[in-house]
């Protein structure tokens, strides 16, 4: 009776302690995950903040050196070096962050992100950042203009005959 109530003692002992070191992993993947979630924010307000002020070296740093961006006509879709091209000769723009969505998978961050600006009002930009040896880095930025649905035929029509021209 002894012997059996000790292997329970045992056995108890041995569940409670993988739990523990299970429980450890799990606070620490979320603890990572939300520092890397956090590096992510901070660098598209760095992005957000530099193009504000064509701090272009600053700016194009957080570019992955095969990264792309993909502008709001159908024709932007450029290279790091064709978008440096494009902005360098610019003062730059101002967008202001109103919310953003991040979602991580291992050394991937997907994100969507409502912005304001005075020339356009409102906008969305959505792109991946992946985790290289320099830490984050956008490897896809897409800034779009998002179309009410109920004006969407109007504009669409709109965007059909300029493309025509």
């Amino acid at each position: 009776m002894q012997r059996v109530s000790q292997l329970k003692s045992t056995t108890f002992a041995l569940i409670s302690t993988l739990l523990l070191f299970w429980s450890v992993g799990v606070n620490a993947h979320a603890t990572e995950q939300s520092n890397a979630k956090q590096q992510a924010a901070n660098l598209l307000d760095n992005l957000n903040t530099y193009s504000a002020n064509a701090d272009w070296d600053n700016y194009f740093s957080l570019y992955a050196d095969n990264g792309i961006f993909i502008g709001t006509d159908v024709n932007e879709h450029w290279d790091k070096a064709q978008f440096e091209q494009y902005a360098r000769p610019t003062k730059g723009w101002r967008y202001d962050l109103t919310s953003r969505k991040m979602t991580q998978h291992g050394d991937v961050i997907w994100f969507d992100e409502i912005l304001h600006s005075e020339s356009y009002g409102v906008s969305r930009g959505t792109g991946t950042l992946i985790n290289t040896a320099e830490g984050w880095k956008i490897a896809q930025y897409h800034l779009s203009f998002p179309i009410p649905n109920q004006i969407a035929k109007e504009i669409t029509k709109q965007i059909t005959a300029t493309q025509s021209k």
